[in-house]
Parts: C-alpha cells; structure tokens; sequence
C-alpha cells in the first residue's frame, strides 16, 4: 500500500494557512484535486495557487464552517469541480484569549465550540450524505493534544477537541461497514500564527511552551500534513477511529519535569 492519491478528490476546510494550507499542500502531493476551505477566502485562494502553481490541481471556496448552507456548498462545489468527493480534512479551528473557567465569557464559550466542534459535524453531516451514496471515502478532522488532556486557561478549547475525538469515534463506527473511515489527528505545539496569538509576543511565554516539548522544538505544519495523508491513503486502509497523536511526545511527558 502507497500513499498515492491520485484520482481523488479533498476537501481541507481551514485551508488559507497554517496546518491546512500545509494538508492541502500535500493531499495535492500525493495526487489528489483539492479544494482549498476557508472563512478568508483570500487566504484560501493563496493556498489554491500554490498548489497550481507547483504542477497541482486545486480550487478555491470561501466557507463558514459554522454555517450548514455554506458546508454543503462547500461540498457541492468539490463535487461540481472535480467530480466527487473522496477524502475530507476538517481542520477549521480558533482559540479563546486564555481564562480561568470562571472567568471565560460565554461568547468566547460558544464562539469556538461552534467553529471547533459544530463546524466539525456539520462537516461530517455534509461529507458522509455524500460518501454514503457515492461508495465511500476517508474523514480528518483536527483534535488537539489538548483534546486528551486538560489544559489550564484553555477550558472553551479543551471542551471542543475533545468533543471532536468523540464525534470522530462514534462516526467511525457508524460508517466502518459502508466504506468510510473517519480518524483525527492530535497534533501539538506547531509552529503557526496559532502559536504567534497564543503568546502574544511574549518571549518568556514562548519559552514556557517550549519547555513543554520533550525534543526541545515546536513542531511544523508538514508534521501533521503528512499524517493526514497516510490517514487519508490505503496505506491506513485497516485505521479507523483513531486519535493519532502528533507531538513529539508532549502528551506523554505531562507531569514529567522537562529541563534539556
């Protein structure tokens, strides 16, 4: 078994930087047609021409993850463009400025489990319809390390990324006998503009976080790129249902005093 995608067609939502644009990048690597997500779709448009540019085969939608019109349009348009639709990653995500629970406002609250968590159904919902009547297909979507374990501050993210594992894990079972495998990937501290806004420009908060990597360093967005696409490939035909984790170990360290 390969990782070769040729002849298929991706959907990445959350495509115009960072982990998405790096999926969609490489899901275009491997041969498929994709089509590049994004509330921003200048940024989405960014990263169809990059694939264009580099010999791939992408286009461009602007979608609202939040919105069911807009994800089933979203698909429509895959379809429309290229043919069908055969592997899916939800990637969309944001964060909340960082909070003790009691201190979380409960816009911040709804804001991103409504991005996060609901933008991944709705995904599903609209991908599977499809894939149910069309001989199947593979399903990402974006967890977190943070949707394992708990994280101090991050109580909106926390809640959302591990809702993600557990629609990932019931979807998985529902569809394993109609052809269609569902799987999340973990990833940890990657170095994006996720990260930029997280630290705010704070040297010593960068420090602190890297302090929580066991190999000293963030990772990158190929990093998780290029587990999505071995999820997405037949080389991971018999993997369904998993919470793969891509962060350099940082989940299995907690608790351990890392000082190197």
């Amino acid at each position: 078994m390969t990782t070769d995608l040729e002849g298929r067609v991706a959907l990445v939502t959350g495509a115009g930087s960072g982990i998405g644009q790096a999926s969609a990048a490489a899901l275009a690597r491997a041969g498929a047609a994709v089509v590049a997500a994004d509330l921003d779709h200048d940024g989405a448009r960014a990263t169809a021409d990059l694939i264009t540019g580099a010999g791939g085969t992408a286009a461009a939608v602007r979608c609202d993850v939040t919105d069911e019109g807009d994800v089933s349009a979203a698909v429509a348009f895959a379809v429309e463009q290229f043919g069908g639709l055969h592997v899916a990653h939800n990637n969309a995500g944001i964060g909340a400025p960082p909070a003790l629970t009691v201190d979380v406002l409960e816009a911040d609250f709804d804001r991103v489990l409504a991005v996060d968590l609901t933008g991944v159904f709705l995904c599903m919902k609209a991908e599977i319809t499809w894939m149910l009547e069309h001989g199947g297909g593979v399903i990402v979507n974006t967890s977190s390390g943070a949707g394992l374990i708990g994280y101090p501050t991050a109580g909106p993210y926390v809640a959302a990324k591990h809702g993600v594992i557990g629609l990932t894990k019931t979807a998985a079972l529902e569809y394993v006998r109609r052809n269609i495998r569902v799987n999340a990937v973990c990833p940890g501290t990657i170095e994006t503009p996720f990260i930029g806004d997280l630290v705010g420009g704070d040297d010593r908060a960068r420090a602190a976080l890297l302090r929580t990597q066991p190999g000293g360093a963030f990772g990158t967005p190929d990093d998780v790129a290029n587990a999505v696409v071995w999820l997405c490939s037949d080389a991971a035909s018999f993997v369904t249902g998993a919470a793969l984790t891509v962060d350099g170990g940082a989940v299995e360290a907690q608790g351990v005093l890392l000082d190197h």
